[in-house]
């Protein structure tokens, strides 16, 4: 492969050193119809041909043809298109466009979700399709994709985590409700790869594993087109929610531009000015004499972390907990545990101790990504292309606070006062997709390779190991890392044929894949994970009779029984027709079959048809099935953890679907996940400005991944499964991944968008957008094993879990915006609308036996977040911005706290004592919930931005 690389560069190189002999073609200027001022980066192509340029900074444009009769089109995302019938004879010609704002998605032209070569818009896709341009992205102050569609999409829902390792730096996103791993992201339309990371902690995603859309740089891209429907007979594994394909920038001007911002919000009376993000980044497309492009695109972003967290509510910081007498009164008890308390308070002070001793809200992160994007035409029958990009990204995420009296969790001649540990994450994304695409014999043909390779490298930070003997432990260890690798070649083609009659045309699109992925886990150092330290023979430390913590607290290294490397491949063919029965008829079939190496074949199909009732009503619709493949991550991760349950530290080991650990749980490999999808929706035009799209839609998924809850000792059963590989009681609970639950998700997407020109020189854009899910579990099916086991099947997929599957994301979202364009000003305003969300605890509060506050199960209400942001172009060249995220400061409901969970409880009564067990706070830490997804808490964030075009 690289010697076709090689040849690809010789060609680019030779091509761009002889200069074309044409001397006549078309030229001018493009505008913009509101306000008169000119349009860089606007794309000029030859229709039917690879022909194409792009306009610069000053709005203008040249393009040399040979004599002839062209079609040519002028296309600007945002913006509607234009297509002209030109001649050319022996010499330039002068031809100026102005461009109208399009003002919606939904006149945007996608090329996702159709085989076929013919540009259609939203609401004459069969499918539904949002386009979301450069423009968009770029007016309010979010600053990665996944925070950019939370906001846009009604669909998309993601949010920064905490307190959840590896998952503080890489965010789950979700689709129409279903996990990060039910949706395909695509760049430039060809398969991108996944992280290395499996979310394993008590967030939404637990136990996914999905695609770092934020790798991507915001500067790279020209628009994304989310495709909201099933898809997986046309494009693979993956695509049960849909589809994202982010389509990179081609011919632009020198676009740079810089950003700073940060919150300015009180929270719980507390003013914050935290999350101080700096960005700057830039990008710049040639226009290679007409036969081709070459686009770079670089960002660097630096975001401050933030903190909501609460205060500590533990009695106690130093000394253990006093216990009651048998014979002690509770007056007696309270006078004594009142001086202990005295005494503890006064040591914390002396010492400069303070309550607020965790970071809840957004690690600290430093992103440098940069995508090139280039095609160039070798001949009349072949372009070669490439897009290459590579990312670095540090984080530095805070765990639990580990107290002076946890005392086998720390070392006082280390940290007299506890200490907070730091995970600390180094991740690289690299990824190289290039080919050679063209016609022959009316065959349009692309033959490509595409790599990817995600690699996350782990340092834990102001932490030990506490099994050390006293005053040993280093504070700073190599966890070590997870590599995912995966290569894809695909070969694709189709063919249109025009007919007169019934059948007035036919699309036929073919194409085969193949794909390798490889998954690893490389080891850290010993003393990250060991046990004392068995190669020098030094014994692990006992407090009292209680073993103290192995391996580095907060996040233990990966041990060498944890290193592996597997690898898999599959094979696939597809086929794909698209029939139209005159203008108002479209009807499209496709099918695919893949067989993967570890677990068999798969046969997926997709009907789809649209036929306008009228010129300005369209009704469409689709049946399909689709699949997901376990990935490696689930299939073979495994590793040691520490978690905290109820605010109590458990080290829970994580076996992989092949440990005999799983098969004593009567638990076999692991099998696709297989759905089938139903949509039916209504797209069209009422007025002209005014457009609409509504779809149905409802998919039915079997065989659902899960991450089983934990398995504790305490479990008939678990403590001798356990004991085969713990002789020494270090590990509390086990947990695994299965094919567990059936679920059926049932929804409603509605888009409304209106423009209307004011007068020559200003024009409103108004827009309505809303997505109503529901997600239920029907089954929960365990092994014989498990299903004999009452406890066990309690265990396997608990109330929790049940949760995070069907009430953890917004049921319903809406967003309404308005984009109002006057002269030199933009003034863009959005209110979103994130639904309600709820969390359920792992043991049932409304069965008084379990003598649980009703307040554990808690759902927190829908909530307004409005942005604001004003834009004014100083010159042609020169545009600055300032913007409001969360306006009015608006916050999550809080999280029920318990009164036992006060530090000034100090009962002796077993009914009213201290406990952190009847709330979900984590010892007060928790002021907010993060085990749901609703629009983070990090409250308002200002920004300002300057932007130059050279």
């Amino acid at each position: 492969m690289n010697k076709i690389y090689l040849k690809i560069t010789f060609a680019l190189v030779f091509l761009l050193s002889t200069n074309a002999l044409l001397a006549q073609g078309i030229r001018g200027k493009i505008t913009d119809a509101a306000d008169g001022s000119t349009l860089p980066g606007v794309s000029v192509s030859v229709l039917g041909t690879s022909q194409g340029t792009a306009s610069n900074n000053k709005g203008e444009y040249s393009l040399k043809l040979a004599a002839g009769k062209y079609k040519v089109k002028v296309s600007f995302i945002g913006y509607e298109s234009i297509n002209t019938d030109v001649v050319v004879g022996g010499d330039w010609q002068t031809l100026n466009f102005s461009l109208k704002s399009a003002g919606n998605a939904l006149s945007e032209v996608a090329i996702i979700g159709s085989r076929s070569a013919k540009p259609r818009t939203n609401i004459e896709s069969p499918v539904p399709v949002d386009v979301i341009s450069a423009k968009e992205m770029r007016s309010f102050p979010q600053t990665d994709v996944t925070q950019i569609l939370n906001y846009i999409a009604p669909s998309f829902s993601s949010n920064r985590q905490t307190v959840a390792d590896g998952t503080d730096h890489i965010d789950p996103a979700s689709l129409r409700g279903l996990g990060p791993d039910q949706v395909l992201v695509l760049v430039n339309g060809k398969r991108r790869h996944t992280t290395a990371l499996v979310n394993i902690n008590g967030t939404f995603g637990r136990g996914t594993v999905g695609t770092d859309m934020n790798s991507i740089p915001v500067a790279a891209i020209d628009h994304i087109e989310v495709l909201r429907d099933g898809a997986a007979a046309q494009y693979g594994s993956d695509a049960i929610a849909g589809v994202i394909n982010i389509v990179l920038k081609k011919v632009t001007p020198l676009v740079i531009s810089s950003s700073y911002g940060q919150t300015a919000t009180k929270s719980a009376g507390i003013s914050y000015s935290d999350g101080k993000t700096y960005q700057i980044d830039g990008s710049k497309g040639w226009d290679l004499n007409g036969k081709g492009f070459v686009n770079v695109a670089a960002q660097y972003l630096d975001r401050g972390a933030t903190n909501r967290g609460g205060q500590d509510t533990h009695p106690l910081i130093y000394s253990a907990l006093p216990t009651k007498g048998a014979s002690e009164s509770e007056a007696a008890f309270e006078t004594r545990f009142a001086g202990i308390k005295a005494a503890d308070d006064a040591q914390a002070k002396a010492a400069g101790f303070s309550r607020d001793n965790m970071i809840v809200g957004n690690s600290h992160a430093k992103n440098f990504g940069s995508f090139a994007n280039g095609q160039y035409n070798i001949a009349s029958w072949a372009t070669a292309y490439l897009a290459a990009g590579y990312t670095h990204k540090t984080g530095s995420a805070a765990g639990f606070i580990r107290l002076p009296n946890q005392f086998t969790q720390t070392d006082a001649s280390i940290y007299p006062n506890g200490f907070l540990p730091f995970i600390n994450t180094a991740i690289n994304d690299i990824s190289a997709s290039g080919g050679i695409k063209g016609k022959i014999s009316d065959w349009n043909y692309d033959l490509s390779n595409t790599f990817g390779q995600n690699n996350i490298g782990f340092t834990i930070d102001h932490t030990l190991n506490a099994s050390l003997p006293v005053g040993t432990s280093p504070t700073s260890f190599n966890a070590g890392k997870l590599i995912f690798n995966q290569n894809t070649v695909n070969l694709d083609v189709s063919k249109k044929f025009t007919f007169t009659g019934f059948l007035t045309s036919l699309n036929m699109a073919y194409g085969t894949e193949y794909r390798i992925d490889n998954y690893q886990i490389q080891a850290g150092e010993e003393l990250s994970y060991s046990y004392g330290q068995p190669s020098q023979n030094i014994p692990g430390r006992v407090v009292g009779t209680t073993p103290a913590a192995a391996g580095s607290q907060v996040f233990p290294g990966f041990k060498p029984s944890n290193a592996l490397d597997k690898s898999r491949h599959n094979n696939s063919l597809y086929a794909d027709y698209e029939a139209e029965f005159g203008p108002r008829l479209l009807l499209e079939a496709a099918g695919r079959y893949e067989h993967f190496s570890d677990f068999g074949s798969n046969f997926s199909y997709k009907f789809t048809g649209k036929f306008k009732v009228i010129d300005q009503l369209s009704i469409r619709g689709a049946i399909a099935t689709g699949f997901r493949a376990p990935s490696l991550a689930q299939r073979y991760f495994n590793n040691e953890s520490t978690q905290f349950v109820s605010g109590n530290p458990t080290q829970v080991l994580t076996v992989n679907n092949d440990s005999p650990i799983v098969r004593k749980f009567g638990v076999g490999s692991l099998k696709p996940e297989k759905s089938k999808s139903y949509s039916l929706g209504l797209a069209g035009k009422i007025i002209e400005g005014l457009t609409f799209t509504i779809d149905a839609y409802q998919i039915d998924i079997k065989d659902r991944i899960v991450f089983s809850s934990q398995f504790t000792r305490a479990t008939p059963g678990v403590s001798d499964i356990l004991n085969t590989v713990d002789p020494n009681g270090l590990i509390n609970s086990v947990q695994f991944f299965t094919n567990a639950i059936s679920t059926r998700t049932k929804g409603l997407d509605i888009v409304l968008t209106d423009r209307v020109s004011l007068n020559s020189f200003s024009s409103l854009t108004l827009s309505a957008a809303a997505n109503f899910n529901q997600t239920k579990v029907r089954t929960i099916q365990g092994s014989d094993v498990i299903e004999g086991n009452a406890s066990l099947k309690a265990k396997l997929f608990d109330r929790t879990e049940r949760s995070r599957f069907e009430s953890s994301v917004p049921a319903s979202k809406i967003n309404l915006s308005a984009l109002y364009n006057i002269k030199k000003f933009d003034i863009s305003a959005r209110t979103v609308y994130f639904g309600k969300v709820t969390y359920l605890n792992s043991v049932d509060p409304t069965i008084p036996s379990n003598n649980l506050p009703l307040q554990m199960d808690q759902t927190y209400s829908g909530k307004w977040v409005t942005d604001l942001s004003i834009g004014y172009k100083v010159i042609k060249q020169l545009g600055v911005n300032i913007a409001v995220n969360n306006l009015f400061d608006v916050y999550p409901d809080k999280n029920y706290i318990d009164p036992r969970d006060n530090q000034n409880n100090l009962s002796g009564d077993p009914a009213s004592n201290y406990t952190s067990g009847r709330d979900n706070t984590s010892n007060g830490h928790f002021v907010y919930s993060r085990a749901v997804s609703q629009f983070g808490f990090n409250g308002r964030f200002l920004s300002g931005k300057v932007t130059y075009t050279f």
